[in-house]
C-alpha cells in the first residue's frame, strides 16, 4: 500500500507543480489561448488572470494536501493529523477525483457544455482516466 500511496502522492504534486507553473506560462502549450482551449476548456480562448493565476495556486495547493493525506493515510509520512481526520481527507480527495472523473467523462463525452472538440480529445484520453486513476488509488488506501 506505501508503493501506491508514494506513487499516488507523486503524480498529484507533479500535477499540482504543473498548476503552478500554468500561473505564469502556458507551458507546453504555446499561448494562454491555446492552454485556455485545450487544457481549461474555454471556447473563447480567454483566461482571465486576475481570476486564473490564484485559481492555478489554489489547485496547486489542493492537490499538495491532497498528496499529502494519501502519504500520510497510508504512513509513508508522518500525519500531523488526527488518524479521522487523514482518513476523513483522504476519503474527501477520493470522491472529488472520482466525481470529476466521471464528470469529465460524461460531459465531453456527451458533449454538454461549449467546450472546443480538442479539449473534449484530451478530456476522454487523459484528463478524466486519470482522475479516476487517482480517485481510485485514494480509495484503496483509504480502505487499507
Amino acid at each position: 500500500m506505501a508503493i501506491l500511496a508514494a506513487t499516488t502522492g507523486v503524480v498529484l504534486v507533479l500535477i499540482g507543480a504543473l498548476h503552478v507553473v500554468w500561473a505564469f506560462s502556458p507551458w507546453p502549450l504555446a499561448t494562454r489561448e491555446a492552454l485556455a482551449r485545450n487544457v481549461v476548456g474555454r471556447p473563447d480562448g480567454t483566461l482571465p488572470l486576475g481570476f486564473f493565476v490564484p485559481a492555478s495556486f489554489a489547485v496547486a495547493a489542493a492537490l499538495a494536501a491532497a498528496a499529502y493525506l494519501v502519504a500520510a493515510a497510508a504512513d509513508v509520512l508522518p500525519a500531523v493529523l488526527p488518524d479521522v481526520l487523514v482518513t476523513v481527507g483522504v476519503w474527501g480527495v477520493a470522491a472529488v477525483l472520482l466525481g470529476r472523473g466521471v464528470w469529465g467523462l460524461a460531459e465531453s463525452g456527451l458533449r454538454l457544455g461549449a467546450a472546443p472538440a480538442t479539449y473534449r480529445r484530451l478530456d476522454l484520453r487523459y484528463y478524466s482516466p486519470l482522475c479516476l486513476a487517482l480517485g481510485a488509488s485514494a480509495a484503496a488506501v483509504a480502505l487499507l
